[in-house]
């Protein structure tokens, strides 16, 4: 098998890491395998849209979920580093309201698969990071909801120091008590 899966302490999300094959030419691996990424999430899981974004150091994107069309990501770094967090927003979760974080970087070359379901958002903690996702299901704007970065009731322990840069729309955010959320 030319990945890894390790379980993280919400049910469903897992960190993936690459058999890298690397000599003093550089290095190779399959980012993606359609049946072995199946086989050991143990689903069968279609990807429709890629994403890639570039970021600043101290940007904080997130944490996202769409409400309706939930997405499941699988995301990772090919440029610099950041932490990544998921956050369980099923309310009939015995995790709800829990978050798991995972430095994702160029060099540890880690994925984190986020099933729909989770509130998902990422702080770049080096000089810059170029982030790419791939989606279940298409970008819809009228579902796209936003928990705040800072809910106390989640307590996420983000590693910055002041206030992170973010979008208008994610310091819009709302709390976990405030949120439209999954059933």
């Amino acid at each position: 098998m030319a990945i890894q899966v390790t379980d993280t302490a919400l049910p469903g999300v897992k960190i993936v890491e690459p058999k890298v094959f690397g000599d003093a030419r550089g290095f190779f691996f399959e980012s993606f395998n359609s049946r072995e990424f199946d086989e050991a999430i143990g689903s069968h899981v279609e990807f429709v849209q890629d994403n890639h974004s570039r970021s600043a150091k101290g940007v904080l994107r997130g944490l996202h979920y769409q409400i309706q069309h939930a997405q499941g990501k699988l995301v990772r770094v090919v440029q610099g580093a950041v932490f990544d967090v998921a956050v369980d927003v099923r309310r009939s979760s015995p995790t709800f309201g829990q978050w798991v974080g995972v430095e994702l970087s160029a060099d540890n070359k880690r994925q984190l698969w986020v099933p729909p379901g989770f509130a998902h958002g990422f702080v770049v903690t080096s000089d810059s990071a170029e982030f790419l996702y791939k989606t279940t299901d298409y970008w819809f704007p009228a579902f796209e909801r936003s928990l705040v970065w800072n809910d106390p009731a989640i307590g996420i322990d983000w590693p910055i120091d002041g206030e992170p840069l973010v979008a208008a729309k994610d310091a819009a955010g709302k709390t976990l008590g405030d949120a439209e959320l999954f059933d």
